[in-house]
């Protein structure tokens, strides 16, 4: 009788963004497939020209499964076993690329990641956990980090106004100053 392998959540060995150069922008390692600073470099270096000279999404390199999505002149990568789901891959590197585009309310380039290195890094947190897919729907993510418009209150003064009273105190005054005895 055969045995079933046993249930394994959906893992992530790494999520990188490089530049159009090849250099790296973001990096997070969740394993230890590649150990030292050299030998990621390298890894790097070779997932880059791999897919710089093809349009495949999806590639096998180093016995590791590595998908990518290009987005001006940046190139984000997931990284999974050579057994895992490429769908759900590819749906959490979808979430990360809609989601970096929408909270950057521009097409992700370069400079804009440079700029936004912290947002970077929560979004991708928000979506991937030690190495474990927890999020694949970018407006939860959007939502969960709570970034609002400009024209719209924030949410901690609204917070603070809620527990101080001071909105309450601010509504009698102005209408009691309306009201002529």
């Amino acid at each position: 009788m055969e045995t079933l392998p046993d249930p394994t959540l959906y893992t992530v060995r790494a999520v990188i963004i490089l530049d159009q150069d090849g250099d790296r922008l973001v990096a997070k390692y969740y394993d230890c497939t590649f150990p030292s600073l050299l030998e990621q470099r390298e890894f790097e270096k070779k997932i880059f020209h791999r897919t710089q000279r093809s349009e495949s999404e999806v590639i096998l390199v180093d016995g590791v499964t590595a998908l990518c999505q290009r987005s001006s002149d940046v190139m984000c990568y997931i990284i999974g076993g050579p057994d895992e789901n490429e769908l759900m891959l590819l749906s959490a590197l979808t979430c990360l690329c809609e989601s970096l585009c929408h909270i950057l309310r521009k097409q992700m380039d370069r400079n804009l990641l440079l700029e936004n290195m912290d947002t970077v890094f929560l979004i991708l947190d928000e979506i991937i956990d030690m190495g474990v897919i927890l999020e694949c729907e970018s407006q939860q993510v959007i939502q969960r980090l709570s970034f609002k418009t400009v024209s719209e209150q924030a949410f901690g003064f609204v917070l603070f106004d809620y527990i101080t009273g001071t909105n309450e105190q601010k509504e009698r005054q102005t209408s009691s100053a309306g009201v002529i005895d």
